[in-house]
């Protein structure tokens, strides 16, 4: 199967091939003429702060602005969803995936192409699948997620050239891009075998051909219908990126600028992604969502929701699904999903809830003078969504999450090794070093 896919060439391949020489003589430009230009001042709090707004990673696929959201090369969300290649209203992940690497929207030849690309990689080897199957069932689906994604190491293109000598630097990004497609291509298998060995019956039929990623995804995962399919489509498409400091993809391209593999990379980008404080919050805005319909019933008046938060604030907690490190506006992803609840499941009590709880909670938090951010993420209503749909497996929902950013976290690698970056190093201080630079010691 590999030996055939080595074989296939389509359009995204050859325009990023096309693209790399001119964006390596732009990059090697700039560091000669202007690399010693200062990007700003790193302050004392930002070194104890986990590095936050520090500008020192070069990442490609897409930028966050705190005003305006999520622009992926360029196109913001809305944008993508008007212009991207689609079976019916949500874009296509396959159509984003080519964005990303291309920074050119496909027409739906190519999006096309890459669709058939996707579905012709998509078949695991017997060994992985065996091995996933004979998990303990009670073992988090984010471990045997990444432990399904690692146990692919041995059909590593990359790891095979690299240790057979002979691969120059410029050319990391070749079998980089393989692993990387097959990569972006199996895991909703891994993914649908976790989810169909962990809580149903363990059969998952086989991937069709002939359909999209997110269907055969769905159709894996045991749902049948055509709204599911388009919120998978949705789903998957707005999750893929959101630029390079996010613990996800700074993971992967961390480990990735070791020259490790694409699955070792991707797998480390997963235990990340598996933290409260990244994408398991998914989780948590729902339990809020559902602790607060308990306390105020179906269709509580918006000053009982008031009341609701209040009282978690008073009582020293925090409103999961406000907030964020940089924005300082409305997630567009939270805006999409709200759009999308509102003309597929105009009747359902939990996203009506949603959207009440969008009316009340950012001027609470606003009068606390407490955050930076009062408005909703993509968390606090891709939950709601999906248990619209019965998907109720709390502890699963991640998954989902880690199926979708493979997209980014890949796209990204291949650009990394494309534009040779070096190994990321950064230096480190300690609290003392820190004391003395703020206020030296008298000699």
């Amino acid at each position: 199967m590999l030996g055939r896919a080595l074989q296939r060439t389509f359009s995204m391949k050859a325009r990023f091939s096309e693209q790399l020489p001119k964006m390596r003589e732009e990059m090697v430009k700039l560091r000669l003429t202007k690399g010693s230009t200062p990007l700003g001042t790193i302050t004392v709090d930002q070194v104890i702060g986990g590095m936050r707004s520090v500008k020192g990673l070069l990442t490609e696929t897409s930028k966050l602005d705190a005003q305006n959201g999520i622009r992926f090369r360029g196109l913001s969300l809305p944008e993508c969803q008007k212009q991207l290649p689609k079976k019916h209203v949500e874009p296509l992940p396959e159509a984003m995936l080519y964005l990303l690497l291309t920074g050119e929207v496909p027409t739906q030849q190519q999006a096309e192409e890459v669709r058939q690309e996707i579905a012709f990689r998509s078949s695991l080897p017997p060994t992985v699948e065996h091995m996933l199957m004979s998990l303990p069932k009670n073992m988090h689906p984010m471990t045997q997620l990444s432990m399904g994604v690692l146990a692919l190491e041995p059909q590593s293109e990359f790891l095979r050239q690299y240790e057979e000598g002979g691969l120059a630097k410029g050319d990391y990004w070749k079998p980089t891009y393989e692993d990387a497609l097959n990569l972006i291509a199996k895991i909703p298998r891994i993914a649908a075998i976790v989810y169909r060995h962990t809580y149903k019956d363990g059969i998952v039929p086989p991937c069709d051909p002939s359909l999209d990623m997110s269907e055969n995804f769905s159709r894996m995962l045991g749902f049948q219908t055509e709204q599911f399919f388009e919120l998978m489509r949705l789903y998957l498409t707005i999750h893929t990126d959101h630029e390079g400091g996010n613990v996800s993809a700074h993971a992967t391209h961390l480990v990735g600028s070791t020259l490790a593999d694409a699955y070792m990379s991707y797998s480390a980008g997963l235990n990340g992604l598996a933290g409260p404080l990244h994408g398991l919050a998914n989780q948590e805005c729902l339990k809020f969502l559902l602790d607060l319909q308990k306390a105020v019933g179906t269709n509580p008046d918006e000053s009982a929701i008031e009341v609701y938060v209040k009282g978690l604030l008073k009582s020293g907690q925090v409103v999961p699904g406000y907030g964020h490190a940089v924005l300082r506006v409305t997630d567009p992803r939270f805006t999409c999903q709200k759009e999308f609840a509102a003309r597929v499941m105009p009747n359902d009590p939990l996203c009506q809830l949603v959207a009440k709880c969008y009316k009340v909670i950012p001027a609470i938090l606003e009068a606390t003078g407490k955050v930076k951010n009062p408005w909703p993420n993509v968390d606090a209503h891709s939950g709601a969504l999906l248990y619209n749909f019965n998907l109720r497996e709390f502890d699963y929902y991640t998954v989902l999450f880690g199926v979708s950013r493979a997209i980014g976290c890949m796209a990204s690698l291949v650009w990394s090794r494309g534009l040779v970056l070096p190994m990321e190093r950064p230096e480190s201080v300690t609290l003392e070093w820190l004391e003395d630079f703020v206020a030296p010691k008298a000699k």
